[in-house]
């Protein structure tokens, strides 16, 4: 059995967790997604989540600060005295759940393990999935895990300057849905069909309405915004369409087959929206970029030449229209660069690599009866 540990704190994990246990039920190996935190933190936890989506989005050089002396702190070991009842929690789980491999996709478990068992060796294998590119924290890797899956060749350097023995390192992707691996439909191209433009509005709400109107007066391209629950927004980007076509979205659980079929996104540098950019050959304007952990998401778009940074709405539209431009000849180029680094099965190659790591591991130390 096969337990995959996540928090609430980003989505990425939650992500990373689903696109798991997704690729672990189409391989009929059973497999359980479990938040301790969510188990054991009660109010705390919400109101931590609370404060942590705030800091990101309104006090993001605060968060700088924040995510640069974690990294250079055991912050994991110190907070241990405070997630008394996480800890309680995860190990009422493990007891019940025995499992063979456990799969952490949030830095935090570790840390936990070590806790719980006090050094001794652990009755189940350990793998961490880090969801973050390049600017990786130091709490992921401080405390120890049996395997480490990273998405990309850079964050997988990141491990090995960090002194992370190269045989416990993988270069296996981001786990997005198998979705857009699995009976995925090719995209005619921009040359050969209307250019499709999806914006995703996360934070940043008061410059989408007016990301909305510099877009529609390019022309020529269909607009597709998703605005989550709120409704307020979505009624006052009606409002900037002014009849316009406009495709509108609240909350959905189709963004898989949104990226897919679009040929452009808008949106924030989060881990899971990059991954699965990637895994969509979607190409990338970034409006926002949390300092720490989404810088190193950014660059590995940027640099890689599938995607840019551009968070004024005039110069976004601007570019939309360069993008499309010429039969699409610039897009192209950015998506010719994606397929380089896409990877739409990871979630399938890292349920495999793990099943054949836990056949492989040796089991005289599992739980005993």
């Amino acid at each position: 059995m096969i337990l995959i540990l996540t928090a609430g704190y980003g989505e990425g994990h939650n992500a990373a967790a689903r696109g798991l246990l997704s690729a672990f039920e189409k391989r009929g190996v059973p497999a359980e997604i479990v938040d301790a935190f969510a188990l054991g933190g009660g109010s705390f936890y919400q109101k931590t989540r609370r404060w942590y989506l705030s800091l990101i989005n309104r006090f993001p050089n605060v968060w700088a600060a924040a995510f640069r002396w974690i990294d250079r702190n055991p912050i994991g070991y110190w907070s241990l005295p405070f997630l008394g009842s996480v800890r309680e929690a995860l190990f009422g789980v493990l007891e019940s759940r025995r499992p063979d491999l456990v799969v952490s996709v949030y830095p935090a478990y570790p840390y936990l393990f070590e806790a719980i068992w006090g050094g001794a060796r652990l009755p189940f294998g350990v793998c961490t999935v880090i969801t973050d590119s390049i600017t990786i924290n130091s709490v992921w890797h401080r405390c120890g895990s049996d395997l480490y899956v990273v998405a990309n060749e850079p964050s997988r350097r990141v491990l090995l300057e960090a002194g992370i023995d190269e045989a416990r390192v993988r270069v296996l992707g981001f786990p997005v849905l198998p979705v857009f691996w699995h009976g995925r439909v090719e995209r005619p191209g921009p040359d050969v069909t209307t250019p499709r433009v999806l914006f995703m509005v996360n934070a940043g709400r008061e410059h989408a309405p007016e990301i909305v109107r510099r877009i529609l007066d390019v022309g020529g391209v269909h607009l597709t915004v998703t605005v989550g629950r709120d409704e307020a927004l979505g009624d006052e980007l009606r409002e900037v369409a002014a009849g316009r076509p406009l495709e509108l979205h609240g909350w959905t659980d189709r963004m898989p087959e949104l990226l897919m079929s679009h040929h452009l996104l808008i949106g924030k540098a989060g881990g899971a929206t990059v991954q699965e950019c990637l895994a969509a050959r979607t190409p990338m304007l970034i409006t926002q970029v949390v300092p720490g952990q989404e810088e190193g998401n950014a660059r590995l778009m940027v640099e890689s030449g599938c995607g840019e940074v551009r968070q004024d709405p005039g110069g976004i539209a601007a570019r939309v229209s360069e993008l499309f431009a010429d039969g699409g000849r610039l897009w192209k180029a950015w998506e010719a660069n994606m397929r380089l680094l896409s990877r739409p099965r990871a979630s399938v190659d890292i349920a495999e690599a793990l099943e054949s790591w836990c056949s492989d591991r040796e089991r005289g130390q599992n739980w005993k009866s």
